[in-house]
């Protein structure tokens, strides 16, 4: 199988958890080390789309959003433009829970005819975890010039493939947006333990 390169979105002004998102502790370590720990075994081209500092003391490539404040499908555009493969795994920095066993299925289970290949469970679909392909370039730009940045109507305009979770591992894809959710993951941890 071809090179995969793995690019974890740390934009997103994180209004509702009221820091950096990716540094908001779980478990005692920021979710984006968690992160890191799951796609390591996949790749060791990984790279951080981040507009701060506060990511410098990972030893990974940063790189900076080439259009502001244009969302996840900003900071996508960046990461291809950035990237030397073809094929990218593109995950958000708020889903500590992530493993690099389902990680490992949608690789596995991406066909290169699709541009995209994304997780869906419970009738929700899942776009910040997915392999993109560098093809869909010139359709990202066009979207951030016509300030077009819902995901899902990306998604329509692509070659798009959907893998479904419908089983326990679809916890997996909760991502923590607030100090109320964090709370709420913790205690449901120590609930299962």
């Amino acid at each position: 199988m071809e090179k995969v390169s793995v690019s974890i979105l740390c934009g997103g002004k994180s209004s509702r958890m009221q820091s950096e998102k990716g540094l908001v502790l779980f478990q005692g370590k920021p979710f984006i080390e968690h992160i890191i720990e799951a796609v390591l075994p996949i790749s060791d081209s990984v790279q951080l789309v981040t507009n701060t500092v506060d990511y410098d003391y990972l030893p990974y490539q940063k790189i900076k959003d080439i259009e502001l404040d244009k969302g996840p499908i900003g900071g996508i555009y960046s990461a291809l433009v950035h990237s030397d493969s073809e094929i990218n795994l593109i995950v958000s920095c708020d889903i500590p829970l992530i493993s690099t066993a389902l990680l490992s299925e949608l690789i596995m289970k991406h066909q290169t005819e699709y541009e995209v290949s994304v997780f869906s469970e419970a009738n929700k679909i899942h776009p910040l975890i997915g392999i993109y392909s560098k093809k869909i370039i010139p359709i990202l730009k066009k979207a951030i010039e016509e300030n077009d940045l819902k995901m899902m109507r990306l998604l329509d305009k692509l070659q798009h493939q959907i893998i479904k979770v419908e089983d326990e591992r679809s916890q997996q894809f909760k991502n923590v947006n607030s100090q109320a959710e964090l709370q709420e993951l913790n205690t449901n941890l120590i609930g299962e333990l």
